[in-house]
């Protein structure tokens, strides 16, 4: 069963990956780059003080916690543990991936960039679903990262589905403790609905 899934991953990131072009290289390389994002990061934690003035403390700290326990879940627990090599490392297919700007580490099972990005939009569509209808849309960008990293040749799409459930159970978790914490401390709900 493993070596069917396995097989399937692969066949799936080879056709996705061998979809590329020098334009779409540059567009998923920038994609894929943490720095890009920067301005949208600013313009969430503009968002959360705009919104929840000296509150917003309480979730930009839920967010950087999201994105820690995220982060070392994949790549401190489960990329040591699994030790599933990236498909440009990858003996069996390393041949036929197409890599753009760098294979990474050794070791790719879990995606840490989905997990980190769809941990922040869990937890930025819990903060916000009340207050806005359009925040559902910051999973679209989640998406984009998360499909990113197979374009650019450095996780299977295994990998990067894995990631995205460990961020959004991390997202949903610290959500939780977070509200549940200033609930206790303040004795009132962090958001109201």
């Amino acid at each position: 069963m493993t070596d069917w899934l396995d097989g399937i991953d692969k066949q799936l990131f080879l056709f996705f990956n061998g979809k590329h072009s020098p334009l779409s290289d540059e567009i998923w390389y920038w994609i894929t780059y943490s720095q890009t994002w920067i301005p949208l990061y600013v313009l969430l934690v503009f968002m959360l003080i705009k919104a929840f003035r000296r509150d917003s403390i309480w979730l930009i700290a839920g967010i950087l916690l999201t994105i820690l326990i995220a982060d070392q879940i994949t790549s401190s627990l489960m990329k040591p543990f699994f030790e599933r090599l990236r498909p440009c490392h990858d003996g069996e297919i390393g041949h036929l991936v197409h890599v753009v700007k760098g294979c990474g580490g050794q070791f790719g099972y879990a995606s840490g960039h989905s997990a980190n990005s769809f941990g922040i939009a869990t937890f930025v569509w819990l903060t916000f679903r009340y207050y806005s209808r359009w925040v559902g849309i910051i999973f679209v960008w989640a998406a984009a990262v998360a499909f990113s990293r197979i374009m650019v040749g450095v996780h299977y799409p295994g990998d990067i589905v894995t990631g995205a459930l460990v961020g959004i159970l991390a997202g949903w978790l610290m959500f939780g403790i977070v509200s549940e914490v200033y609930f206790r401390v303040r004795t009132e709900p962090l958001i109201k609905n």
